[in-house]
């Protein structure tokens, strides 16, 4: 169809990375990110797999547990190279938390925390995005302390209105709201990008399957001449069904045609951010610049290993994932031996003019050139032969430490 081939197939549109599996995720992020590098191009993808994602709803899924969700998300972090690539990070997991206990919201926020430094570590050019939920959902203070306590401060800013229909103008008084209420808290400097891909419309109830009063809002760019906006986006490509006539994230031509019929065409030469639309699976649809990085790593880091023993109990092996000029970032992979464990502790000693200056999924401690690294208390208990990682960044230069690993 014309209709679709030229008002929406042309767009960018979000890649979404929704299929939970670790042996394909750093590969199939690699692959978009490529060939959006090779036609100089912003690749815009999603991060989602959070465990119990939509709370069981009509786009469950995700990662069986946060111990896996981590190794997930360092995956998908070593596919991300080197250039700008935009990461729009786990759709409604800090706006709808109705299915989580209390002890579950802080794993959750603590995780995506971890995940966003875990991106960045590996790619500072990208902008990582978290979630902001919509204007007609929960209140901007209430989002807002849900993103400082999901560690936005890491982050580039906040998305809005991924899968939803709220008036652009709704949304865009909602971030400054949002952002107002971040720096009332003392973070600073965060922005918003906004899915426009169905916002042209009524906005209505939340699924579009069986309605045809929905149309394709602004055209995705990265120029939205407002300071506080980093794009509008087309995060949920039109034309993928909400779930409740059709499995969520199928493709509908005849959705796609009805958002797009009525919609002037893109204007000449307008800008896209990503190679090509993504067909994967979107969720369904939920009730100035961004900083510039102060380092980019090796393009093509060479990977070095070494293992490290603890009498059977646990082993542990260290990976330098990426390299810069007077810093790298560094693996560690803690795995239980024949018997299950509930703790565990690494040790290493560090090269001469090496420091740490950051580490996730693991509590560290220095003395002198000593590092030790205690699991935290979502990754302690391991069954036998399973495994779990940490991750840090240092400076100085790359070396392969000798680990020592004990457990109880």
């Amino acid at each position: 169809m014309p209709v679709i081939r030229d008002k929406v197939a042309s767009q960018s549109q979000a890649r979404w990375m929704a299929n939970f599996n670790l042996s394909t995720v750093q590969s199939e992020v690699s692959s978009f990110v490529s060939a959006a590098n090779a036609v100089n191009q912003v690749p815009v993808l999603t991060a989602y797999a959070i465990p119990n994602r939509d709370c069981g709803g009509a786009s469950a899924g995700g990662a069986p547990d946060l111990n896996q969700y981590q190794q997930w998300i360092s995956g998908y972090a070593r596919g991300l190279g080197s250039r700008t690539v935009i990461v729009i990070m786990e759709t409604d997991a800090l706006a709808l938390q109705t299915c989580l206990s209390g002890t579950e919201i802080q794993q959750r926020d603590q995780a995506i925390s971890t995940g966003v430094q875990t991106l960045k570590a590996a790619n500072p050019n990208a902008k990582v995005y978290l979630d902001g939920g919509h204007s007609a959902w929960n209140s901007a203070s209430e989002q807002g302390s849900r993103l400082a306590s999901a560690g936005v401060q890491y982050a580039d800013g906040f998305f809005t209105n991924v899968s939803n229909f709220q008036p652009l103008g709704n949304e865009l008084a909602y971030g400054r709201s949002i952002i107002s209420y971040l720096q009332g808290r003392g973070i600073s400097g965060k922005h918003q990008v906004i899915d426009t891909s169905r916002n042209g419309g009524v906005a209505g109830d939340w699924c579009a399957d069986d309605n045809s009063d929905r149309r394709i809002g602004n055209y995705p760019t990265l120029n939205t001449g407002d300071a506080n906006v980093d794009g509008y986006l087309w995060i949920k490509p039109p034309g993928e069904a909400d779930g409740c006539s059709y499995a969520a994230g199928s493709f509908q031509a005849g959705l796609a045609y009805s958002l797009a019929a009525s919609a002037p065409y893109p204007p000449a030469g307008s800008p896209t951010a990503s190679p090509s639309a993504s067909r994967s699976s979107s969720p369904s649809a939920s009730p100035s610049g961004s900083p510039s990085a102060s380092r980019s790593p090796s393009a093509s880091p060479s990977p070095s290993r070494s293992s490290g023993g603890g009498g059977g109990a646990c082993s542990a092996t260290y990976q330098t994932i990426g390299s810069w000029q007077g810093g790298f970032q560094g693996n560690v992979t803690v795995t239980a031996g024949a018997s299950p464990i509930s703790n565990w502790t690494v040790t290493w000693t560090l090269a001469n003019g090496q420091s740490i200056t950051q580490l996730w999924n693991g509590t560290l401690t220095t003395s002198g050139s000593s590092v030790t690294v205690r699991n935290v208390s979502y990754n302690g208990s391991l069954g036998a032969g399973s495994s779990t990682q940490f991750g840090f960044t240092g400076t100085g230069n790359v070396t392969t430490p000798t680990l020592s690993c004990t457990a109880s």
